[in-house]
């Protein structure tokens, strides 16, 4: 395994082929509150690949570029949050997108336990260590267990994909998770612009 670690934005020329598994790392939870600070990037062929934000300088035409691109499957574990927060911070409308975390709750019902460290435990034996998830990431630089931390929020997610797909498949419900992806930019927009807590479906 190898962990690139870049400035800014990605080096232009780097190809992620037609998928590419991504997170990000931000101050916190609210992205109004609590900045965009790493996005880690995978293929899935064991590398890592992330970019680290300086406060307040988000100008990374290489990576919108491949965040907007339709031909490019984007995987994320709970989607919902990292499509939020790119587009609050780099303003780029994210499609083709594939949620682990969704599918999990469409395949997975006989669990409530749908964390990225569930999945990689139970799908593909691999413990994932979590103790740097509450770190500094604002700092001016991230350190080595940081660093490997991010990577493996990202490295399995293909492997996760490979998994889920079979389950999704086995109980007939992909067309349900290809849905709630095409619905995601909406809910990341609603979760924006403060419906995050709503329930618009709701009778009350």
């Amino acid at each position: 395994m190898a962990i690139h670690v870049y400035e800014g934005d990605l080096p232009p020329g780097l190809s992620f082929g037609s998928s590419v598994a991504i997170d990000s790392e931000t101050m916190g939870l609210n992205p109004h509150r609590d900045r965009l600070c790493v996005v880690q990037l995978s293929s899935g062929d064991g590398d890592a690949h992330l970019v680290r934000f300086p406060k307040g300088q988000y100008d990374a035409p290489n990576l919108k570029a491949l965040l907007a691109d339709p031909a490019v499957l984007k995987i994320f574990h709970f989607a919902r949050f990292d499509v939020a927060v790119l587009k609050a911070y780099l303003g780029v409308d994210i499609t083709s997108v594939y949620c682990t975390k969704i599918v999990s709750k469409l395949v997975r019902t006989y669990t409530d336990r749908h964390g990225l460290k569930d999945l990689c435990s139970e799908l593909i034996d691999v413990q994932l260590d979590k103790q740097q998830q509450s770190s500094d990431w604002g700092a001016d630089t991230i350190s080595d267990a940081q660093q490997a931390y991010a990577a493996s929020d990202v490295l399995y997610l293909h492997r996760l994909k490979d998994k889920l797909d079979i389950m999704l498949d086995r109980e007939n419900r992909r067309h349900l998770a290809q849905k709630a992806f095409d619905f995601l930019p909406v809910r990341a927009e609603l979760d924006l612009i403060g419906f995050e807590e709503m329930d618009i479906f709701a009778h009350r």
